[in-house]
């Protein structure tokens, strides 16, 4: 499975809407989108901070790894 986006848990949690999000962390709603999403390729430490600041919140609390795939393919 890889990594786990769970920003829209975080964005519930904080009862913070898409486009309010993305005016505070100066990024598109489009592009946050895509992250919340799970369909970004990669993030910038810099787009990370922001976001987490804004939610006040971890890395950890927006990004899970989950490696039930690869344990799958081992057996």
């Amino acid at each position: 499975m890889g990594i786990i986006v769970n920003l829209d848990v975080m964005m519930a949690k904080r009862k913070i809407g898409l486009g309010e999000l993305a005016q505070k962390v100066d990024l598109t709603p489009a592009n946050l989108s895509i992250l919340k999403t799970g369909k970004a390729r990669a993030i910038r430490f810099s787009t990370l901070e922001a976001i987490c600041e804004a939610l006040e919140c971890q890395p950890g609390d927006i990004l899970e790894f989950d490696n039930a795939e690869e344990n799958e393919k081992k057996i």
